[in-house]
């Protein structure tokens, strides 16, 4: 099924070399270097480092300070806004922004600028988690609605959006909305547990805050479950293979987008069991286009395939001439797995106690390159009917979908036969 399990048990820990250490050439107070390149060092060390002291600032005064401190904060607020959802980061940042506001005038309209993004964004994430929430609190079992309201449900997706080059398009401007909302510090925080080495006990991150990466994977899910409702919902054979072959097309066009998520959810929702198994319906259908489609996702050799049309659309973004050829959207799921590898198969700390540069390098490159996917614009057309209906329209559980295929062609061994007599008996009460 093409739900993705809980992060902790999602996947095993190996896939990475856990010793990406080399031994450094070069050490300067307890700072390692390789190639000019700062490897590790004890977090003591780092931490001094970073400190100012009289050869970074001779005079020691504010007005040398404050700009690289509005800089640093600046960018920190531009790239990592979630942070100051906390009231104690929030507060910390108000304070030394007013420390810093309090010298010149171009400091202050500086200040002023930077809080009043940081709010705007703040602002736009609360507004998009409570239209999340009213969605999922109004997310009905299409079961449930045929048997009480019948007549509510005459539409398909056919009926809605024709086109399936269209519906391609729909699917991406959910996708790239719902990349934007993620922010990098959720990758952190899904995966990265509390150094032990690490005393400290007030911690800002206390709590785990992941709700945008988590509520991309359910839209993954609720688009594989959609695919499989659309094409099991259809009485008639003929009608059922039309909307095999209108979702080949979409996947198709999808892939040449670069939305490799929908493409991905798309491909699930057909290889459902409920989907799979109804052969007289695929026998109709031209399933040439699809066998290309589960080539270039095939799983085996690490997604190579996969991996390779990810390369060619990246490659693409960096040279576009246009906007539809800057959008790169990952398999997602795959993406978490690869970052779920890198940092459990990696150690934090080297043997000698200082800090693992390199992997946290590697770990920053990789979701770097996610941030910059995911901040392309939509160039597509919005078409608000078809939004409505893909975030909206309810679809069949799983049970719900075993019984519509059931019901569709009919059980073909014992076992079949008595999940289709208990689905009947449960679902619609009907031995």
């Amino acid at each position: 099924m093409p739900q993705t399990p809980p992060f902790s048990a999602m996947f095993d820990s190996s896939g990475y070399n856990r010793n990406l250490y080399q031994s450094a050439e070069d050490s300067c107070g307890g700072l390692y270097y390789h190639d000019n390149n700062l490897l590790s060092g004890s977090l003591e060390a780092l931490i001094q480092h970073l400190v100012p002291n009289v050869d970074y600032y001779p005079d020691n005064q504010i007005r040398k300070i404050a700009p690289k401190i509005l800089q640093l904060l600046t960018e920190w607020t531009e790239t990592f806004p979630y942070d100051f959802r906390d009231e104690r980061m929030m507060r910390n940042l108000k304070d030394l922004a007013h420390r810093i506001a309090s010298g010149e005038e171009t400091y202050r309209k500086n200040v002023q600028q930077m809080m009043q993004c940081l709010i705007r964004k703040l602002a736009a994430l609360s507004q998009y988690e409570e239209v999340l929430a009213k969605i999922s609190s109004t997310s009905t079992d299409r079961l449930t609605v045929l048997k009480t309201k019948p007549q509510s449900i005459q539409r398909d997706i056919i009926t809605v959006c024709s086109d399936p080059y269209t519906l391609a398009q729909q699917l991406t401007h959910i996708e790239l909305e719902r990349l934007n909302y993620i922010g990098p510090e959720e990758f952190v925080q899904a995966f990265v547990q509390k150094d032990p080495l690490d005393n400290d006990k007030s911690c800002y991150s206390e709590h785990k805050k992941t709700r945008n990466l988590e509520a991309y994977v359910e839209w993954f899910n609720r688009l594989s479950y959609l695919v499989a409702t659309e094409i099991c919902m259809p009485v008639k054979k003929k009608h059922r293979a039309r909307m095999i072959e209108y979702f080949i097309d979409v996947a198709r066009e999808c892939f040449n987008i670069g939305n490799f998520n929908s493409l991905m959810a798309i491909i699930s929702g057909m290889n459902m069991s409920p989907v799979s198994r109804l052969k007289k319906t695929w026998a109709k259908v031209k399933t040439a286009k699809f066998d290309i489609l589960e080539h270039q996702m095939d799983p085996s050799s690490n997604f190579y395939n996969y991996r390779t049309a990810l390369r060619g659309a990246a490659q693409r973004s960096l040279t576009a001439h246009s906007s539809r050829e800057k959008i790169v959207i990952p398999f997602f799921s795959l993406l978490i797995k690869d970052i779920y590898f890198l940092n459990e198969g990696c150690a934090n700390r080297l043997p000698n106690g200082h800090v693992n540069f390199e992997k946290f390098w590697e770990l920053a490159k990789q979701v770097s390159e996610f941030m910059t996917w995911k901040q392309v614009e939509c160039p597509f057309e919005r078409d608000r009917k078809i939004l409505q209906y893909l975030l909206t329209v309810p679809v069949f559980s799983e049970d719900a979908l075993y019984l519509a295929s059931y019901e569709s062609e009919g059980p073909e061994n014992h076992v079949e036969k008595d999940r289709w007599k208990s689905l009947r008996s449960n679902l619609l009460g009907r031995v």
